[in-house]
């Protein structure tokens, strides 16, 4: 069992649960030192090393080697799985996956800081449409 720290689309359990085909108890978290950024022509982001910064985002518990094979493979090319340090909202620090955006797709990553509420009222139906076919992504062989 392992814990997954989401900044983007993941944190809506809605989305969550139809990527990873599971429902995991969660909580808000913070991961320092890095930033989420908006990804050109996507609702979604992408997070990247930054000095001085924080992102808040949601922290899901105990996922299994499915729920994260699952992940993995919804994730694809552009993010690398990394197990990182978070602060959950009861203060503990706690080891949790997280996808970090790979530095040769940075030049696709757009200057600021995603919005999540922009998400939540303008693209979140597109990325529900866009991406209709996510809860029957296969599961990829566990890392």
């Amino acid at each position: 069992m392992a814990h997954c720290f989401t900044y983007g689309s993941l944190m809506w359990a809605d989305i969550m649960a139809r990527v990873s085909g599971g429902h995991f108890a969660s909580c808000a978290a913070v991961l320092d030192g890095h930033r989420r950024h908006p990804v050109l022509g996507q609702d979604y982001p992408g997070l990247r090393p930054a000095a001085r910064a924080r992102v808040a985002g949601r922290l899901y518990l105990d996922l299994d080697a499915t729920a994260l094979a699952r992940l993995d493979a919804f994730e694809g090319e552009e993010y690398q799985r990394c197990e990182l340090s978070v602060r959950a909202e009861d203060g503990r620090s706690l080891r949790a996956w997280t996808y970090l955006y790979r530095p040769e797709f940075a030049h696709r990553l757009a200057p600021g800081d995603w919005d999540p509420q922009r998400f939540a009222q303008e693209g979140k139906a597109r990325f529900e449409a866009r991406y209709v076919g996510f809860d029957l992504v296969p599961p990829a062989a566990p890392r």
